[in-house]
């Protein structure tokens, strides 16, 4: 997929584990650590709103397009 998730570098920027995250967001640890390995096929932006919200930063902080190679 063309989306790398960066979630797990802001966690560490932030010192903020997965169990941390998923208490002050509101979003369980399940669906949380989909997101952090990229398996998660989608965001709800509430859900973005919130992340970004905790860890202090922009969704381009977490999201990162990369053009994938033919």
């Amino acid at each position: 997929m063309a989306i790398v998730v960066r979630l797990d570098v802001m966690m560490a920027r932030r010192k903020m584990s997965l169990n941390e995250l998923s208490a002050r967001v509101g979003v369980s640890v399940t669906n949380l650590s989909l997101l952090k390995t990229g398996k998660a096929k989608g965001v709800r932006f509430s859900t973005l709103e919130a992340i970004c919200r905790t860890l202090e930063c922009q969704p381009g902080d977490i999201l990162e397009y990369e053009e994938e190679s033919k």
